[in-house]
């Protein structure tokens, strides 16, 4: 789609010239720029307890098309919708949320049946293959703070859950660089526009889709096998 290209060419361009492909494969790619090494996270120590069929999750870790791609092939995930968290309603847009002046992250609202995922399982894999948490207000070829890595509790036990299981990655030394990762307040979530929406699932050869967020779903698939849903 003509419109989306045009919104995504500036993440292409500081590396789309040296990148050719043939046949659907990737014939060359730039070092860098590709999607973060997945790190095997332990199980967080805290879980919650939900009652009830479904509950609400928003996670933020860079763009929203690969955040979306990962949780959409969780199992017991019913929804997981890319929008906008951290701002106001009169910023949510893609244009506004570009300039990184909003307050705003690109982020992904997941729907998920605590039966069969709770949250403290979408949290280890957001850790794991998602996101790159020591990473500040970037992710893979994006920078800006709408690009950061931060949660949006939506319950005061997701907000325990989310700072215990930071402080204990960061008391194992899981990562090499200190977790930059925020737990921040959950004011709204705005979903954005029709043409970001399933854009995983519906532009699977498309280059920034190839180089950053395929690795991150094949992750998923490779180190949770009993979470994954084909």
């Amino acid at each position: 789609m003509s419109l989306v290209r045009t919104h995504r060419r500036s993440r292409f361009m500081p590396f789309i010239a040296a990148l050719c492909v043939s046949g659907g494969a990737l014939a060359f790619m730039a070092p860098g720029i590709a999607a973060e090494p997945a790190v095997l996270a332990p199980p967080p120590a805290a879980a919650e307890h939900a009652s009830g069929h479904r509950e609400t999750a928003v996670f933020a870790g860079g763009c929203f098309w690969g955040v979306q791609g990962v949780f959409s092939h969780v199992r017991g995930v019913i929804s997981a919708t890319p929008g906008y968290a951290g701002g106001n309603s009169t910023t949510a847009d893609y244009e506004t949320v570009s300039t990184g002046s909003t307050g705003h992250a690109e982020s992904v609202q997941v729907v998920f049946d605590p039966a069969q995922v709770d949250y403290s399982d979408l949290l280890r894999i957001y850790f794991s293959v998602v996101a790159d948490p020591t990473l500040v207000n970037r992710q893979g070829p994006d920078v800006g703070t709408q690009y950061r890595s931060a949660l949006f509790p939506v319950t005061p036990a997701q907000d325990k859950i989310a700072r215990a299981y930071i402080a204990q990655l960061a008391a194992a030394h899981v990562f090499a660089r200190p977790i930059a990762t925020r737990v921040e307040d959950n004011k709204h979530f705005f979903p954005a526009e029709a043409y970001h929406q399933n854009f995983y699932a519906l532009n699977p050869t498309y280059p920034y889709i190839v180089i950053n967020d395929r690795p991150k779903v094949e992750a998923l698939k490779r180190l949770f096998p009993a979470s994954w849903r084909g």
